[in-house]
């Protein structure tokens, strides 16, 4: 069993769990904390001049999202009204860039000591995110703080500043599961101590838990992937949404453009993802959730020759895609291929 037993020798032990996890417990009653509090670890010496990151605009963010001043400010705002946004979109649109972009510009600097990543999958669970049982080096079970409450730890010491989760492929997890009584605490007005929650597993004596009001959550939401159930609502009405779409317009011909790929080869490839994302929209089957996005392109090679360079991601890449999209129809696929390769 994971849990501590009961009778004295069992009340010893969630006694020390939680003295092994807080400080400063109360005498009379828990207060709320924002995170659980372990054991501090042994860290390096600070270095002799403190680190400094490099700053960051709106004229950086632009200069590299393939996205216009509408989106991004859509963004922003939904960010500045929910304090959490997700970010959906076909594949390869950029979704993660763009939220660390998003954090580093209201951070003002490219400063990852105050951004937090985590991918959910089928196997991430409450346990991983927030709080649970984990054994150590000699089989004991222990109560370990997950990602978000060390994070909410770090945002509520530092009240001044903004910090940031991003949460990669929000719907390739179990949601509900995994957010727990969080779903509540996300909301822009339930932030806070007076909305402290106490967890599950806690002892008594372990301080509740709240989301600090400076703790703003970006998250990335893949709608093309068949085998992932819908979104939960609970958790939809807690987010705003921005959708992105694929780009092959004049940013991502200026981008190439200056990584030296020809136009005439820019002007192509352009030309023809269009003429394919219009295809797959019209597509009954598949739709504008499935168009292919620009971050495919965004890497063109220094030394290889571009037309090489582009045959390869279109044979390696882009042909592999368009034979899943099409399982069942593989001369649709094949004929599209073609067209690209033309």
């Amino acid at each position: 069993m994971l849990t501590s037993g009961s009778g004295p020798d069992g009340e010893e032990t969630a006694r020390q769990q939680a003295e092994d996890l807080y400080t400063g417990l109360p005498k009379d009653g828990p207060e709320p904390l924002a995170a659980v509090q372990p054991a501090a670890p042994t860290l390096a010496a600070e270095p002799a001049t403190p680190y400094t990151p490099p700053a960051y605009s709106r004229a950086d963010a632009l200069a590299e999202l393939f996205i216009d001043d509408t989106t991004l400010d859509a963004a922003l705002a939904g960010l500045a009204r929910r304090r959490n946004l997700l970010l959906q979109g076909p594949p390869g649109t950029g979704k993660t860039f763009l939220a660390r972009r998003l954090a580093w510009l209201l951070l003002g600097a490219q400063d990852e000591r105050r951004v937090e990543l985590v991918q959910f999958h089928p196997s991430y669970g409450y346990e991983d995110f927030m709080l649970g049982f984990r054994p150590d080096a000699e089989g004991r079970f222990h109560l370990v703080p997950g990602v978000l409450p060390l994070l909410c730890q770090r945002a509520a010491a530092d009240p001044s500043r903004p910090y940031f989760l991003l949460i990669d492929e929000v719907n390739r997890g179990n949601v509900p599961r995994i957010f727990g009584e969080l779903l509540l605490l996300l909301e822009a007005d339930k932030r806070g101590p007076a909305h402290a929650v106490r967890l599950p597993y806690a002892p008594p004596e372990m301080p509740r838990f709240f989301v600090p009001d400076n703790l703003y959550v970006i998250g990335t939401l893949n709608l093309a992937d068949r085998s992932l159930a819908p979104l939960d609502y609970a958790l939809r009405r807690r987010f705003a949404f921005v959708q992105l779409r694929p780009q092959f317009g004049e940013p991502l011909r200026a981008y190439l453009a200056a990584q030296g790929v020809p136009a005439p080869l820019i002007e192509r490839l352009c030309t023809r993802m269009t003429a394919l994302n219009q295809t797959i929209a019209d597509d009954p089957e598949l739709g504008p959730d499935f168009e292919i996005g620009h971050s495919y392109f965004c890497q063109p090679p220094k030394k290889e020759p571009a037309e090489a360079w582009l045959r390869l991601v279109l044979e390696q890449e882009i042909g592999p895609l368009l034979a899943d999209y099409w399982r069942e129809q593989p001369a649709i696929a094949a004929a599209q291929f073609r067209k690209l390769l033309a």
